[in-house]
């Protein structure tokens, strides 16, 4: 809420600002109008300029490129509020900081990386040349369809943690969900594990309270709440930890869509049935996200001197194919979420199936399924049938009809809302996270994905896929037809759809 009011009063400040003035200059100014003209046009056009030069994602800019140059300083306002400029911010440089100084234990086996390129499975060449994660073999995969089965799960590895346990989610609601992982927590505080909770301000504001890190240090439990909503703070607010990742003694680990409240173990719903998924590791893999959890656990307490004595060194060698936890943030340069979603589409041969809550795309992602499509791929996106918010959902279904000329298939959940963010193909590769296609999971938040590749468990998310479809509704030619007075108001929020 803080954030929204904020928002508010910087665009209103824009509005004024930029109205004010142009009176101001017809009033006591009107003789050098020309000039002034002038000078404001040169001013936008400089600053479109500087825009194209760096964009990689033309799409992605063009609301501003637009607002500058209709708006000049009303625009330019919301681009330096909102835009992409990190440079100045404490905690981005903390965390990119301990990013490079953690990435020398991120060892890579060479025989692997030899396998991979002899093999030239391009899709993990990409994440091991442009992150620092590495890719492992030694891991055990549990996919689960269900938040409600992915709970239960959750709990019994959380009562056999004997060292550490970390948790790290966009939000923590209190209810039966949370309570019952807090009452575990308690217990293992009091038993002195290093326990310890990293949730975002943004994504639990409306649910906990603003001292809620301190009570929970009353049980001897560190917390962190993320990127804490202040009003001066500039464009940080902007980006949120998206993540959803609980990492236990180093011996197991779970992530997926799973936030820490009761709707997504579908008690309470208001959404009718909330499809969300799981997944949990055994092996290797672990060591990525812990490491990504210390990254920002230290940039913003530096606690840790060695970090690794939170690996679990795996002797028994379970060979089942490729597992690879990477990180997205909003400081890099690539766009890996993006990428590796790209990437996927590229490499499909006969099938690509996705979930996802938000599909509000750039033109590079749109291009890329309708080509996939084209070629001959069975394309399907599975969407929610109930939204959680009707302007975000008008945006996903301005982007159907394209999407179905072009031989891509959409599917309504019927019975709710989908929360999953999983990509498969052709029963050989598959992203499993917290990144949603949307311009917020793929350039402004911290997220995280598992990329698989010839894993055994990869047919238990086909089984999920195949379920799923059963209770959806395909759309057809009617279904994707819009009025002109429908298409204009989905054309306007689309333009300015990176900046909700």
């Amino acid at each position: 809420m803080l954030n929204a009011v904020k928002r508010v009063i910087i665009v209103l400040i824009g509005v004024i600002l930029q109205f004010g003035f142009a009176i101001l200059i017809r009033l006591f100014f009107y003789k050098y109008l020309g000039i002034i003209n002038l000078f404001y046009s040169i001013v936008s056009i400089l600053i479109v300029l500087g825009i194209l030069k760096n964009s990689t994602r033309l799409s992605n800019d063009l609301p501003w490129i637009i607002l500058i140059l209709i708006f000049p300083i009303f625009g330019t306002i919301l681009l330096i509020t909102l835009g992409r400029n990190y440079s100045k911010n404490k905690l981005l440089k903390n965390i990119f900081t301990y990013e490079k100084e953690y990435s020398k234990y991120l060892v890579q086996d060479k025989n692997i990386v030899k396998e991979v390129k002899d093999k030239n499975l391009d899709n993990i060449n990409y994440l091991m040349n442009r992150t620092n994660y590495f890719v492992s073999k030694n891991n055990q995969i549990t996919y689960y369809p269900y938040g409600e089965i992915f709970y239960p799960e959750l709990l019994k590895e959380l009562k056999k943690a004997k060292k550490f346990i970390f948790m790290e989610y966009f939000i923590i609601n209190e209810g039966t969900m949370w309570n019952g992982i807090l009452d575990i927590l308690k217990e293992k505080a009091k038993e002195g594990l290093d326990v310890r909770i990293m949730y975002d301000d943004m994504g639990s504001i409306a649910m906990l309270k603003t001292n809620y890190s301190k009570e929970l240090a009353k049980f001897n439990i560190k917390c962190i709440t993320f990127n804490k909503l202040s009003p001066f703070r500039g464009i940080f607010m902007n980006n949120r930890d998206h993540r959803k990742m609980t990492i236990i003694d180093g011996k197991v680990a779970f992530s997926g869509g799973v936030n820490l409240s009761d709707e997504y173990i579908n008690v309470n719903s208001r959404l009718g049935i909330w499809k969300d998924n799981g997944i949990k590791i055994v092996g290797d893999a672990i060591w990525n996200l812990t490491v990504m959890f210390l990254t920002l656990w230290n940039a913003n307490r530096n606690e840790d001197k060695d970090i690794t004595k939170f690996k679990y060194d795996f002797k028994e060698k379970d060979v089942n194919g490729y597992v690879i936890p990477y990180g997205v943030a909003p400081l890099h340069i690539d766009l890996i979420g993006e990428d590796v979603y790209i990437n996927m589409i590229n490499s499909a041969k006969k099938y690509l199936y996705i979930m996802t809550p938000y599909l509000i795309i750039d033109t590079d992602m749109v291009n890329a399924l309708c080509r996939a499509s084209k070629r001959g791929v069975d394309v399907r996106i599975i969407v929610p049938g109930i939204p959680d918010k009707k302007i975000v959902y008008t945006q996903t279904v301005s982007f159907f009809k394209v999407l179905h000329d072009s031989g891509v298939k959409i599917y309504k959940f019927t019975n709710g809302f989908v929360h999953s963010k999983v990509f498969l193909s052709d029963d050989v590769r598959a992203v499993v996270g917290t990144i949603n296609m949307d311009y917020r999971s793929l350039y402004l938040h911290f997220e995280n994905g598992i990329y698989m590749e010839s894993v055994k468990e990869i047919k238990d998310i086909y089984k999920d896929f195949e379920s799923t479809f059963k209770e959806c509704q395909e759309l057809n030619d009617k279904d994707v037809k819009n009025g002109f007075f429908k298409e204009l108001w989905q054309a306007i929020l689309r333009l300015f759809a990176p900046l909700f």
